[in-house]
């Protein structure tokens, strides 16, 4: 099944429903940064959570950023998702593996530790809004669920997962379910919400049985109203890094610098962070960036 984001409401519109699929954005991912199953999943999880909670936002360019910061072995990791339905990201150590957890699922909780989740949302007009809280397990879905609840005084629950093996990544995705605040002193409804979701035993079981997000959706809000928009949003994973933005970073560090690389190492490498696409400059490239520098120092 593609990658791909559906939109919903329920109860009246008093829910509000969204649900992804990242499958194939996550195994791409998964190749780019060669990553360990572990360091997958919290990657995937995290890149699901960036496109659900972009989804809502109302400006084209609207984006958001999640970083992790733990102290276990993983590090953190930062993801940075859009409402156009692209996402990009990675991992700080990703060759990082840990045994199954105590349930046997992969432990996501304990690759991150402790720390803190951070939150900026870029909504186009070029004031970014920040929030920080504390990590309340790691495991990436409940620290967002916390997060919705005490910074954005939403009651939400989100569920995000990711099945990987030897094959790569076999399902992916997740959905977020917000009582909006017409709704949100409705207790029953409140009550209802948080029960069905945590009567769910993940959300990657539903895709590998075949389930399609309009059923999965169908399956915890269909006896409340649900209204799911025609609309289906594709979603994957892009980086607007280039070489033209490497030079232009390379060029900013000025003219003794480059003639350095030059004498020193023949050129100049630098690697995308989001991406790991590798970007090479060779000598004659320098070359041409200080002959322009020079040219504009001139003028």
């Amino acid at each position: 099944m593609a990658d791909q984001l559906i939109r919903a409401t329920a109860a009246d519109g008093g829910i509000r429903a969204v649900a992804v699929i990242t499958t194939r954005l996550t195994e791409e991912a998964r190749g780019r940064h060669k990553l360990s199953y572990v360091a997958t999943a919290a990657l995937g999880r995290t890149m699901s959570a960036g496109l659900l909670l972009a989804s809502s936002m109302k400006r084209p360019e609207s984006r958001v950023n999640i970083r992790i910061k733990g102290d276990g072995p993983l590090g953190g990791l930062l993801v940075d998702a859009g409402l156009d339905g692209t996402v990009r990201g990675y991992v700080d150590n990703p060759e990082v593996e840990l045994p199954p957890n105590a349930i046997g699922k992969l432990d996501v909780g304990g690759a991150i530790g402790d720390g803190y989740l951070y939150v900026v949302r870029d909504v186009g007009y070029g004031f970014p809004y920040s929030s920080t809280v504390e990590l309340v397990s790691g495991e990436i879905g409940d620290d967002l669920t916390h997060y919705l609840a005490t910074s954005e005084q939403t009651p939400s629950a989100l569920v995000v997962g990711v099945f990987v093996g030897a094959a790569g990544v076999q399902a992916s995705g997740g959905v977020l379910l917000q009582v909006l605040p017409k709704a949100a002193t409705d207790e029953e409804l409140v009550q209802t919400l948080e029960s069905r979701v945590a009567g769910l035993s993940g959300f990657t079981p539903l895709l590998r049985s075949g389930k399609t997000l309009h059923q999965i959706l169908e399956d915890l809000l269909g006896d409340m109203g649900l209204e799911i928009f025609p609309e289906t949003q594709m979603v994957r994973f892009h980086c607007g890094c280039s070489f033209d933005r490497v030079l232009g970073a390379l060029k900013m560090l000025g003219e003794a610098e480059l003639q350095d690389m030059i004498e020193k190492d023949g050129g100049a490498e630098a690697t995308c962070h989001f991406c790991n696409q590798v970007y090479k400059a060779n000598s004659d490239k320098l070359a041409e960036l200080i002959g322009e520098l020079r040219s504009n120092s001139g003028s």
